[in-house]
Protein backbone atom coordinates (compact mmCIF):
# COMPACT_ATOMS: atom_id res chain seq x y z
CA UNK A 1 0.00 0.00 0.00
CA UNK A 2 1.55 3.69 -1.14
CA UNK A 3 0.41 6.56 0.68
CA UNK A 4 1.11 10.10 0.04
CA UNK A 5 0.00 13.11 2.14
CA UNK A 6 0.76 16.88 1.48
CA UNK A 7 0.01 19.65 3.83
CA UNK A 8 -0.36 23.35 2.38
CA UNK A 9 0.74 26.07 5.07
CA UNK A 10 0.48 29.88 3.80
CA UNK A 11 2.02 29.70 0.58
CA UNK A 12 4.07 26.41 1.16
CA UNK A 13 3.57 23.23 -0.19
CA UNK A 14 4.89 19.44 1.34
CA UNK A 15 4.55 16.21 -0.21
CA UNK A 16 6.04 13.21 1.66
CA UNK A 17 5.94 9.73 -0.07
CA UNK A 18 5.51 6.88 2.45
CA UNK A 19 6.77 3.23 1.32
CA UNK A 20 7.24 2.05 4.90
CA UNK A 21 4.76 1.05 7.27
CA UNK A 22 5.83 3.84 9.77
CA UNK A 23 5.27 6.44 7.47
CA UNK A 24 1.92 5.28 6.94
CA UNK A 25 1.19 4.86 10.30
CA UNK A 26 1.97 8.28 10.45
CA UNK A 27 0.24 9.47 7.65
CA UNK A 28 -3.10 7.63 8.69
CA UNK A 29 -2.25 9.38 12.06
CA UNK A 30 -2.55 13.06 10.84
CA UNK A 31 -5.69 11.98 9.34
CA UNK A 32 -7.25 11.12 12.59
CA UNK A 33 -5.52 14.06 14.28
CA UNK A 34 -7.06 15.59 11.91
CA UNK A 35 -10.92 14.43 12.15
CA UNK A 36 -10.25 14.11 16.14
CA UNK A 37 -9.72 18.54 16.41
CA UNK A 38 -12.98 18.87 13.63
CA UNK A 39 -16.03 20.13 14.98
CA UNK A 40 -18.08 19.16 12.34
CA UNK A 41 -17.26 17.71 8.64
CA UNK A 42 -19.21 18.44 5.10
CA UNK A 43 -18.29 15.29 3.40
CA UNK A 44 -18.08 14.36 -0.29
CA UNK A 45 -18.07 11.14 -1.67
CA UNK A 46 -16.83 9.82 -4.95
CA UNK A 47 -17.08 6.78 -7.10
CA UNK A 48 -13.70 5.77 -5.81
CA UNK A 49 -15.94 4.92 -2.33
CA UNK A 50 -17.55 2.25 -4.32
CA UNK A 51 -15.24 0.82 -6.12
CA UNK A 52 -14.81 -1.90 -2.98
CA UNK A 53 -18.20 -2.77 -3.58
CA UNK A 54 -17.74 -3.90 -7.06
CA UNK A 55 -18.58 -0.80 -9.01
CA UNK A 56 -16.24 0.52 -11.61
CA UNK A 57 -14.95 3.79 -11.58
CA UNK A 58 -15.19 6.70 -14.22
CA UNK A 59 -11.52 7.57 -14.04
CA UNK A 60 -7.58 6.30 -13.65
CA UNK A 61 -5.58 7.62 -10.95
CA UNK A 62 -4.70 10.96 -13.39
CA UNK A 63 -8.02 11.91 -13.30
CA UNK A 64 -8.86 10.79 -17.07
CA UNK A 65 -11.15 8.67 -18.41
CA UNK A 66 -11.06 4.91 -18.39
CA UNK A 67 -13.34 3.98 -20.88
CA UNK A 68 -15.39 5.55 -23.22
CA UNK A 69 -17.92 8.33 -22.42
CA UNK A 70 -21.54 7.72 -20.69
CA UNK A 71 -24.35 8.33 -22.98
CA UNK A 72 -25.28 12.20 -22.15
CA UNK A 73 -28.35 13.96 -21.80
CA UNK A 74 -28.71 15.96 -25.30
CA UNK A 75 -28.33 12.79 -27.26
CA UNK A 76 -30.56 10.25 -25.14
CA UNK A 77 -33.31 13.01 -25.07
CA UNK A 78 -33.48 13.72 -29.10
CA UNK A 79 -32.37 10.26 -30.14
CA UNK A 80 -35.33 7.03 -29.86
CA UNK A 81 -31.59 4.56 -30.54
CA UNK A 82 -29.40 5.88 -28.22
CA UNK A 83 -32.53 5.62 -25.78
CA UNK A 84 -32.69 1.84 -26.90
CA UNK A 85 -29.65 1.85 -26.27
CA UNK A 86 -28.43 3.13 -23.16
CA UNK A 87 -31.65 0.94 -21.85
CA UNK A 88 -30.43 -2.55 -23.31
CA UNK A 89 -26.66 -1.77 -21.25
CA UNK A 90 -28.78 -0.24 -18.57
CA UNK A 91 -30.95 -3.44 -18.35
CA UNK A 92 -27.95 -6.02 -18.17
CA UNK A 93 -25.82 -3.83 -16.07
CA UNK A 94 -28.34 -3.03 -13.00
CA UNK A 95 -28.49 -7.07 -12.42
CA UNK A 96 -25.07 -6.38 -10.83
CA UNK A 97 -25.10 -2.95 -9.92
CA UNK A 98 -28.35 -3.23 -8.01
CA UNK A 99 -26.48 -6.80 -5.87
CA UNK A 100 -24.04 -4.39 -4.85
CA UNK A 101 -23.20 -4.25 -1.00
CA UNK A 102 -21.65 -1.15 1.37
CA UNK A 103 -17.82 -1.96 1.87
CA UNK A 104 -15.85 -0.35 4.78
CA UNK A 105 -15.43 2.67 3.30
CA UNK A 106 -19.11 3.47 3.07
CA UNK A 107 -18.95 1.99 6.76
CA UNK A 108 -15.90 4.20 8.21
CA UNK A 109 -18.56 7.34 7.04
CA UNK A 110 -21.45 5.89 9.02
CA UNK A 111 -19.07 5.34 12.00
CA UNK A 112 -18.27 9.01 11.57
CA UNK A 113 -21.92 9.91 11.33
CA UNK A 114 -22.43 7.56 14.08
CA UNK A 115 -20.12 9.79 16.75
CA UNK A 116 -21.79 12.82 15.62
CA UNK A 117 -18.68 14.35 13.79
CA UNK A 118 -20.43 14.56 9.88
CA UNK A 119 -23.07 17.17 9.54
CA UNK A 120 -23.88 15.80 5.96
CA UNK A 121 -22.97 13.59 3.47
CA UNK A 122 -22.83 15.23 -0.14
CA UNK A 123 -22.93 12.15 -2.64
CA UNK A 124 -21.89 12.19 -6.42
CA UNK A 125 -22.48 8.67 -6.27
CA UNK A 126 -25.98 6.97 -7.37
CA UNK A 127 -26.03 3.73 -5.40
CA UNK A 128 -27.09 4.84 -2.18
CA UNK A 129 -25.00 2.45 -0.27
CA UNK A 130 -24.04 5.49 1.98
CA UNK A 131 -27.78 5.18 3.29
CA UNK A 132 -27.19 1.31 3.65
CA UNK A 133 -24.23 1.53 5.51
CA UNK A 134 -26.01 3.50 8.32
CA UNK A 135 -25.39 7.20 6.81
CA UNK A 136 -28.41 9.25 7.82
CA UNK A 137 -28.00 13.16 6.37
CA UNK A 138 -27.46 12.34 2.51
CA UNK A 139 -27.35 14.13 -0.43
CA UNK A 140 -27.73 12.65 -3.95
CA UNK A 141 -26.16 15.14 -5.69
CA UNK A 142 -26.70 13.19 -9.04
CA UNK A 143 -29.94 11.47 -8.35
CA UNK A 144 -30.94 7.32 -7.39
CA UNK A 145 -30.64 4.98 -9.98
CA UNK A 146 -32.64 2.95 -8.30
CA UNK A 147 -35.57 5.19 -9.67
CA UNK A 148 -37.25 6.00 -12.85
CA UNK A 149 -38.52 9.28 -14.01
CA UNK A 150 -41.47 10.22 -16.37
CA UNK A 151 -40.40 13.20 -18.65
CA UNK A 152 -43.78 14.09 -19.89
CA UNK A 153 -46.12 13.62 -16.49
CA UNK A 154 -43.11 13.64 -13.94
CA UNK A 155 -43.83 10.23 -12.14
CA UNK A 156 -41.30 8.43 -10.43
CA UNK A 157 -41.28 5.20 -9.56
CA UNK A 158 -38.94 2.08 -9.16
CA UNK A 159 -36.26 0.83 -10.85
CA UNK A 160 -37.00 -2.91 -9.79
CA UNK A 161 -40.51 -2.41 -11.20
CA UNK A 162 -39.40 -0.80 -14.23
CA UNK A 163 -36.33 -3.75 -14.80
CA UNK A 164 -39.55 -6.45 -14.87
CA UNK A 165 -41.61 -4.64 -17.34
CA UNK A 166 -38.10 -4.63 -19.21
CA UNK A 167 -37.72 -8.02 -18.80
CA UNK A 168 -41.12 -8.79 -19.67
CA UNK A 169 -40.98 -7.04 -23.58
CA UNK A 170 -37.75 -8.44 -23.81
CA UNK A 171 -38.57 -11.83 -23.18
CA UNK A 172 -36.54 -12.81 -26.24
CA UNK A 173 -34.09 -10.54 -26.57
CA UNK A 174 -30.29 -12.09 -25.22
CA UNK A 175 -27.08 -10.03 -25.28
CA UNK A 176 -23.36 -10.45 -25.57
CA UNK A 177 -21.65 -8.80 -22.40
CA UNK A 178 -17.91 -7.42 -23.02
CA UNK A 179 -17.52 -5.87 -19.62
CA UNK A 180 -19.46 -3.93 -16.58
CA UNK A 181 -19.00 -0.11 -16.87
CA UNK A 182 -19.81 2.25 -14.04
CA UNK A 183 -23.28 3.16 -12.27
CA UNK A 184 -24.98 -0.12 -14.20
CA UNK A 185 -23.89 0.02 -17.85
CA UNK A 186 -22.39 -2.55 -19.62
CA UNK A 187 -20.45 -2.73 -22.75
CA UNK A 188 -22.79 -5.14 -25.59
CA UNK A 189 -21.67 -6.32 -28.21
CA UNK A 190 -21.86 -4.45 -31.86
CA UNK A 191 -25.57 -4.00 -32.71
CA UNK A 192 -27.16 -6.13 -29.72
CA UNK A 193 -29.54 -2.86 -28.63
CA UNK A 194 -31.25 -2.66 -32.19
CA UNK A 195 -33.32 -5.88 -31.13
CA UNK A 196 -33.94 -4.25 -27.08
CA UNK A 197 -37.39 -3.05 -26.66
CA UNK A 198 -38.14 0.21 -24.10
CA UNK A 199 -41.08 0.27 -21.80
CA UNK A 200 -42.71 3.22 -21.69
CA UNK A 201 -44.42 5.06 -18.57
CA UNK A 202 -46.37 3.09 -16.31
CA UNK A 203 -49.02 5.75 -16.21
CA UNK A 204 -49.05 7.80 -19.64
CA UNK A 205 -46.75 5.85 -21.75
CA UNK A 206 -44.44 8.87 -21.73
CA UNK A 207 -40.52 8.89 -22.31
CA UNK A 208 -38.76 7.84 -18.76
CA UNK A 209 -34.91 8.56 -18.21
CA UNK A 210 -33.04 7.11 -14.89
CA UNK A 211 -33.88 9.54 -12.18
CA UNK A 212 -30.25 10.66 -12.60
CA UNK A 213 -28.29 13.91 -13.42
CA UNK A 214 -26.54 12.20 -16.65
CA UNK A 215 -23.46 14.09 -18.36
CA UNK A 216 -24.55 17.14 -19.46
CA UNK A 217 -27.35 17.23 -17.47
CA UNK A 218 -27.83 20.13 -15.01
CA UNK A 219 -28.01 19.27 -11.31
CA UNK A 220 -31.10 20.67 -9.34
CA UNK A 221 -30.55 24.27 -8.05
CA UNK A 222 -32.49 22.99 -4.77
CA UNK A 223 -30.09 20.43 -4.40
CA UNK A 224 -27.07 22.33 -5.14
CA UNK A 225 -28.11 24.78 -3.01
CA UNK A 226 -28.83 22.47 -0.05
CA UNK A 227 -25.06 21.36 -0.29
CA UNK A 228 -23.95 24.35 -0.54
CA UNK A 229 -25.62 24.98 2.88
CA UNK A 230 -24.25 21.99 4.16
CA UNK A 231 -20.64 23.16 3.53
CA UNK A 232 -21.06 26.78 5.39
CA UNK A 233 -22.28 25.36 8.38
CA UNK A 234 -19.56 22.58 8.68
CA UNK A 235 -15.93 23.59 10.37
CA UNK A 236 -14.40 21.64 7.42
CA UNK A 237 -14.56 19.63 4.16
CA UNK A 238 -13.67 16.11 3.56
CA UNK A 239 -13.55 14.66 0.26
CA UNK A 240 -13.32 11.11 -0.12
CA UNK A 241 -12.78 8.88 -3.40
CA UNK A 242 -13.35 11.63 -5.95
CA UNK A 243 -11.26 13.08 -8.71
CA UNK A 244 -13.46 16.19 -8.51
CA UNK A 245 -13.40 16.94 -12.53
CA UNK A 246 -16.54 17.46 -13.04
CA UNK A 247 -17.64 20.86 -11.87
CA UNK A 248 -20.41 19.56 -10.34
CA UNK A 249 -18.52 18.53 -6.96
CA UNK A 250 -15.74 20.28 -7.27
CA UNK A 251 -18.02 23.88 -6.87
CA UNK A 252 -17.87 22.62 -3.01
CA UNK A 253 -14.17 22.16 -2.56
CA UNK A 254 -13.93 25.90 -3.96
CA UNK A 255 -16.63 27.24 -1.86
CA UNK A 256 -14.70 25.41 1.63
CA UNK A 257 -11.49 27.12 0.34
CA UNK A 258 -13.18 31.07 -0.43
CA UNK A 259 -14.78 30.46 3.12
CA UNK A 260 -11.42 29.44 4.70
CA UNK A 261 -12.15 26.18 5.38
CA UNK A 262 -9.74 22.92 5.93
CA UNK A 263 -10.45 20.32 3.10
CA UNK A 264 -8.58 17.41 3.56
CA UNK A 265 -8.78 14.85 0.53
CA UNK A 266 -8.59 11.22 0.27
CA UNK A 267 -8.32 9.35 -3.06
CA UNK A 268 -5.71 7.12 -4.66
CA UNK A 269 -4.81 9.57 -7.27
CA UNK A 270 -4.79 13.29 -8.52
CA UNK A 271 -7.89 15.44 -8.14
CA UNK A 272 -8.41 18.80 -9.36
CA UNK A 273 -8.69 20.40 -5.83
CA UNK A 274 -5.37 19.06 -5.17
CA UNK A 275 -4.05 22.56 -4.77
CA UNK A 276 -7.06 23.57 -2.20
CA UNK A 277 -6.11 21.05 0.15
CA UNK A 278 -5.34 21.32 3.39
CA UNK A 279 -4.24 17.85 3.96
CA UNK A 280 -3.76 15.02 0.78
CA UNK A 281 -4.01 11.13 1.29
CA UNK A 282 -3.69 9.14 -1.24
CA UNK A 283 -4.45 5.45 -1.29
CA UNK A 284 -7.11 3.40 -1.29
CA UNK A 285 -10.18 5.33 0.62
CA UNK A 286 -11.23 2.52 2.31
CA UNK A 287 -8.42 0.94 3.86
CA UNK A 288 -7.18 4.84 4.37
CA UNK A 289 -10.25 5.37 6.53
CA UNK A 290 -10.67 2.20 8.36
CA UNK A 291 -7.01 2.92 9.47
CA UNK A 292 -8.03 6.50 10.47
CA UNK A 293 -10.64 5.29 12.68
CA UNK A 294 -8.45 2.77 14.55
CA UNK A 295 -6.52 5.82 15.34
CA UNK A 296 -9.33 7.78 16.94
CA UNK A 297 -10.91 7.23 20.57
CA UNK A 298 -13.47 4.27 20.69
CA UNK A 299 -16.55 6.38 20.55
CA UNK A 300 -15.30 6.86 16.67
CA UNK A 301 -15.13 3.08 15.52
CA UNK A 302 -17.05 -0.22 15.04
CA UNK A 303 -14.39 -2.55 15.07
CA UNK A 304 -17.03 -5.17 14.00
CA UNK A 305 -18.62 -3.57 10.77
CA UNK A 306 -16.08 -1.55 9.36
CA UNK A 307 -13.57 -4.29 8.34
CA UNK A 308 -16.40 -7.05 8.15
CA UNK A 309 -18.66 -5.46 5.25
CA UNK A 310 -18.08 -6.92 1.36
CA UNK A 311 -15.74 -5.44 -0.11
Amino acid sequence: MRYEVSSQYAARRRVLAAACANCRLRIVSALGDFLSRTGSLAVLSGAGVSTGSGIPDYRDRSGDWKHAKPIEYGPFISSEATRRRYWARSYVGWQRFSAARPNAAHAALAALDDAGMIDTLITQNVDRLHQRAGSRNVIDLHGDLGKVRCLDCNSVFSRAGYQRQLKRVNADWHAEVFRIRPDGDAELADGTHEGFTVADCFHCGGMVKPDVVMFGESVPRDRVDEASAAVDRADALMVVGSSLMVFSGYRFARQASASGKPIVIVNDGRTRADDLATLKLEGDCADVLSDALDQMPTRSRRPNFCRGISS
